[in-house]
């Protein structure tokens, strides 16, 4: 037998919108992060070598990839 946690329905669904707030605080935050960068870049243009590598590491995988599991 293995033992599964089933929790009440509002605590779920709790858990659901506070996976959801999470996510869009990060999407939130990755957005400054891409503003700032993108001033950064106004300010200084012949430093934009730096910023390609930073890219990929701010990216959130997609909403739908989240919930596959």
């Amino acid at each position: 037998m293995t033992n599964r946690v089933s929790y009440a329905p509002q605590d779920f669904q709790k858990m659901c919108k506070q996976a959801e707030r999470d996510h869009e605080s990060k999407k939130l935050v990755v957005l400054m992060e891409r503003v700032k960068r993108q001033i950064a870049e106004r300010e200084n243009p012949g430093r934009t070598g730096e910023t390609t590598t930073e890219s990929g590491l701010l990216r959130l995988p997609s909403r739908s990839a989240m919930f596959e599991r």
